[in-house]
């Protein structure tokens, strides 16, 4: 403290005998003023343009790495419609067979030919639809005149299967495709929830850089402060006015101010990757343009907009309410599972008998040359069904589990909104009360050093006041970084980013 108030005591001593020098010479008192040490990282080059916030979000959102990454899921949850799809669609099947029977002791053998075509589909009611054509061929050596030699046999297949307990209905058949277009929801979502973290992780970074340059710009002024006062110290004392002491401490001084300007540029240069890191890949060389702090606003959030806003935008909250969707169907296809499955069938055919060739016999199977028909049914039921029955109960659980932590995220949502206002507020009035204080102190260091030219005050009363000076204007660059962080957390927790900076997502 004592090296500080000896430092501050002849920077004021210099300044009153620069000012008493200009006016004996009719010279309007030359101010000390901020300058940028070579190599400081305070104020971009002049051919750097202005980097703006809102440039910031649009190369984030262009280039960032977590988003690039995140744009994959919802293609993969798109292909997961078509999968659940591919259960519904027709099937064409065909099969064929060849082969050739010989008989020593009867001294005989016969040659068959079977080629079958056909085409399924199971239906979002549980019914399942097939139509299959054959034509069979045989031939048999040496001919036997009671048989047609060769033989052609064809039919015409039309046969219709319906489950009538389990898997019965669209509600049930269709949960699976519905629970992979809730799945889309949800990955567009959590795509929405990353850009939303990356834009408010870039708020924060552009804000912090903003300070730190600003901070620099203080520390600059300091040394340049700290210099003067060494080489006034250096002159008083080789005229006898100072002792080497003096001397000393302004030294010390300039050590300490070159010290916490050096600390000052390596926050500079850190935020400044960081933000670089947010909003490019590979690109930490890149100069960065002057970046500057939002106007402050003027008017203070409403705290039941805002969580208005938050339960129609907050991609989280939404997500969790799809969540419970996708559990009811699977709820539902649990339950229904537990059911005996039985089903039904029927079917109708033609068939027909060439001895010539094998267009005949299916021109004649057409011609309902010979027709057929059968009904079936098949009934299946797990003894117990405790597997089954206990599905349903997990399922139950899950479902009833997750609606109680939907209102708990409900809950968590107005405390964080009720918090996020507050911040705000709160940050709003520090501005303005840092704001004031720093005026007071510009005044009153202005005072006490108009008095200490006067001779009607003393160096430690005026180091006092540049130290308050200095204190309140970093106070003022760190409540106006908070204030805009406190805003870019409020956006988030509202889910509304996307639509003050008029973002629309792929």
């Amino acid at each position: 403290m004592t090296t500080t108030l000896c430092r501050l005591s002849s920077v004021l001593l210099a300044t009153a005998l620069l000012t008493s020098h200009a006016l004996a010479q009719n010279e309007a008192p030359k101010e000390v003023v901020p300058t940028t040490v070579p190599g400081s990282t305070a104020t971009p080059e002049a051919s750097t343009p202005e980097l703006t916030l809102e440039q910031c979000i649009q190369r984030a959102l262009a280039r960032n790495f977590d988003l690039e990454i995140g744009r994959f899921n919802p293609l993969i949850a798109k292909d997961a419609i078509d999968v659940a799809r591919g259960g519904y669609e027709p099937v064409l099947t065909s099969s064929g067979v060849h082969g050739k029977t010989t008989s020593r002791v009867a001294g005989t053998s016969s040659t068959v030919s079977d080629l079958r075509i056909g085409v399924s589909q199971d239906l979002y009611t549980g019914t399942t639809v097939s139509a299959s054509s054959s034509l069979d061929r045989s031939k048999l050596n040496p001919l036997l005149l009671q048989n047609p030699n060769p033989a052609y046999d064809a039919d015409v297949t039309l046969s219709v299967r319906q489950s009538l307990l389990r898997g019965f209905g669209t509600a049930v058949n269709r949960a699976n495709l519905n629970r992979a277009k809730i799945g889309l929801d949800r990955a567009n979502l959590d795509y929405k929830a990353t850009a939303l973290d990356i834009i408010q992780a870039t708020e924060f970074a552009y804000f912090d850089l903003t300070f730190a340059r600003e901070q620099l710009k203080v520390r600059q002024f300091s040394l340049e402060l700290a210099n003067t006062l060494f080489d006034e110290a250096k002159s008083r004392e080789s005229v006898g006015t100072a002792i080497q002491l003096d001397v000393l401490q302004s030294e010390v001084g300039v050590a300490n101010a070159r010290r916490n300007l050096i600390l000052a540029e390596q926050s500079v240069k850190d935020r400044q990757d960081a933000l670089l890191a947010l909003i490019g890949q590979f690109e930490l060389d890149a100069p960065v343009g002057t970046v500057r702090f939002a106007e402050t606003p003027t008017t203070l959030p409403v705290f039941a907009s805002s969580l208005n806003l938050a339960k129609q935008n907050q991609p989280d909250y939404l997500s969790s309410i799809a969540a419970i969707e996708q559990l009811k169907l699977d709820l539902r296809i649990a339950k229904d599972n537990v059911k005996p499955d039985l089903t039904v069938g029927g079917a109708v055919g033609l068939g027909s008998s060439d001895t010539n060739t094998g267009r005949g016999a299916i021109g004649n199977a057409l011609d309902r040359d010979r027709h057929s028909w059968q009904v079936d049914f098949a009934f299946s039921y797990p003894l117990g069904n405790v597997s089954n029955r206990a599905r349903y109960r997990q399922s139950l659980s899950t479902l009833s589990r997750e609606e109680i932590r939907l209102r708990l995220i409900e809950q968590n949502i107005e405390v964080q909104v009720r918090a996020a206002v507050r911040s705000v507020e709160t940050n709003l009035e520090s501005v303005r009360i840092a704001a004031l204080a720093s005026q007071l102190s510009q005044r009153q260091y202005e005072a006490e050093k108009s008095r200490f030219e006067a001779g009607r005050s003393t160096s430690r009363i005026v180091l006092e006041a540049q130290d308050d000076l200095e204190i309140n204007r970093v106070s003022e660059l760190q409540a106006q970084a908070a204030l805009h962080s406190a805003i870019a957390a409020l956006h988030r927790i509202e889910g509304s980013s996307l639509q003050r900076y008029s973002i629309t997502l792929p």
